[in-house]
């Protein structure tokens, strides 16, 4: 793990927040209708963070990256820009997943591809690195979801957060996963975090041991800065799908 605490150190120790609101973000955020740019600063990921979270992610050439909901696909294009691995972003929203696709052909960037669907239509046998930014917690926090053009409810929560930690955990012992904000509770027990940044809303969690079966899931051991200050997150108290479960059972 020496490469990524030594970058981690080079090239994050000195960024600071101001960064999140610069004026690069906003240039970035141009290239996408004014409906999407709105909804930037909460739901797609900030330049900075997409810079340093693909260098985390693609170590060597070729490394395939799933983007888990990629939205309007700002990380892959950032990173695909940067990084000579290969981006697939999977988003359920088809004009998010428009817009995602117009974007990489008006960029001419040839190592991304987009896929309308749902994540649990998708093996991540295909991928070696994984990316996440909080996909998931519109479902149990519909207040802050983008829109209501797709189902969201607890028990959705639940099944793709089983989906992912269960993908992830048949995965080889070495697989990166990028997380920024949220619980990160799609990655399971059997990943450690290797780096904290960006005031520890960005992780680098990667496989260390074999999955312990029945035990796909890890306790809650990142809580983001981004979402305690959220009230409407921050009542959800210790575990995500407890919480769910119990709206469900209610």
């Amino acid at each position: 793990m020496d490469f990524w605490t030594d970058y981690i150190e080079t090239e994050v120790g000195c960024v600071t927040d101001e960064l999140w609101g610069s004026v690069e973000n906003d240039r970035f955020d141009q290239i996408f209708p004014s409906r999407l740019r709105k909804l930037s600063q909460l739901c797609w990921t900030p330049v900075v963070v997409a810079s340093h979270a693909a260098k985390l992610l693609v170590r060597k050439p070729g490394t395939r990256v799933l983007d888990v909901g990629c939205g309007p696909g700002k990380f892959c294009l950032i990173a695909a820009a940067l990084t000579d691995g290969h981006f697939t972003g999977v988003e359920q929203r088809s004009d998010l997943a428009k817009a995602a696709k117009d974007a990489v052909l008006r960029e001419c960037i040839q190592n991304i591809e987009i896929i309308h669907g749902n994540v649990t239509d998708l093996s991540f046998s295909r991928y070696d690195a994984f990316y996440l930014f909080n996909p998931f917690e519109e479902n149990i926090c519909q207040n802050q979801s983008i829109d209501r053009s797709v189902p969201l409810s607890g028990d959705l929560y639940i099944k793709y957060v089983t989906y992912v930690a269960a993908e992830l955990c048949a995965k080889p012992i070495g697989t990166p996963v990028v997380t920024y904000a949220g619980f990160a509770h799609e990655v399971p027990s059997c990943y450690d975090c290797q780096v904290s940044c960006f005031a520890g809303d960005l992780k680098l969690w990667v496989k260390v041991r074999e999955a312990i079966p029945n035990r796909p899931f890890a306790t809650i051991r990142h809580r983001s800065r981004r979402i305690t200050a959220n009230r409407a997150f921050s009542k959800l108290g210790k575990s995500p799908i407890e919480d769910a479960r119990a709206a469900r059972r209610a």
